[in-house]
């Protein structure tokens, strides 16, 4: 990328690093990329991971779902260690109270059945959910060996902490969020695509896309087109840095 810059992403829940590879595969070698593997299981630990994770350089972040999140407040909380945001299938929060009690209540009871369940059962569960519906059997396949590495124990201090009942919403800070932001949704993932546009709407300099064909993993039913949107968004943006 630029002198001293660099691209990360960020998995989302029960995901590994690697989850991202079919977009970082696709960067070209002007944007070299390193796809983050955490070591803590709560909010405040992975948003310091964020922090340091260019070492002092400007850093562009790429999240997706719980990864997007965290990238966003990662970004809102220190803005200037970061060059770009790009949020792929995420929001900046419940902003209903009630509903957002709701949710917590819901990953709560969650996050206690996950602890106590084999990884397997937490697996085969997490694959059914509605929100995945749309994903080709061979490509949940594909997925399926990084959610069985992951600890049960661990993914519920994840979703006590950063789950969406748990994060406060974060729409009123984004008017004041200096960094360019994309946000990308699945065009079948009606919800999201409503919050991309919404986060666009409200940052200085956002924009929104949808792809095609995708529902809510559009960078990993369609790679080829998150990874041109991306690369098209660091080009705008990052032009100078690379001359």
């Amino acid at each position: 990328m630029s002198e001293g810059s660099l691209l990360i992403f960020v998995p989302g829940f029960m995901q590994p690093g690697a989850a991202w590879g079919p977009v970082a595969e696709r960067m070209p070698e002007r944007y070299p990329s390193k796809c983050l593997d955490f070591a803590t299981d709560t909010f405040e630990g992975r948003l310091t991971e964020l922090a340091g994770a260019a070492s002092g350089r400007p850093a562009a972040l790429v999240g997706y779902s719980m990864g997007g999140r965290l990238a966003l407040h990662a970004a809102l909380s220190a803005p200037e260690r970061f060059s770009v945001l790009v949020l792929v299938g995420a929001s900046a929060g419940i902003d209903d109270r009630a509903a957002r009690a709701e949710r917590r209540r819901a990953d709560e009871q969650l996050a206690a059945w996950i602890e106590r369940a084999p990884i397997e059962r937490v697996v085969e569960r997490w694959e059914r959910l509605p929100v995945f519906a749309g994903q080709a059997e061979q490509l949940v396949a594909e997925q399926r060996p990084g959610r069985l590495a992951h600890d049960p124990r661990r993914l519920a201090r994840l979703l006590r902490s950063a789950g969406q009942g748990a994060m406060e919403p974060v729409w009123d800070e984004l008017p004041a969020l200096p960094l360019p932001v994309l946000a990308i949704a699945g065009a079948r993932d009606e919800r999201y695509v409503e919050a991309a546009e919404r986060v666009a709407a409200l940052t200085p300099h956002g924009r929104a896309e949808s792809v095609p064909g995708a529902s809510h993993a559009p960078q990993l039913e369609r790679p080829a087109a998150v990874a041109a949107l991306v690369e098209h968004f660091l080009d705008e943006h990052l032009a100078e840095r690379l001359r």
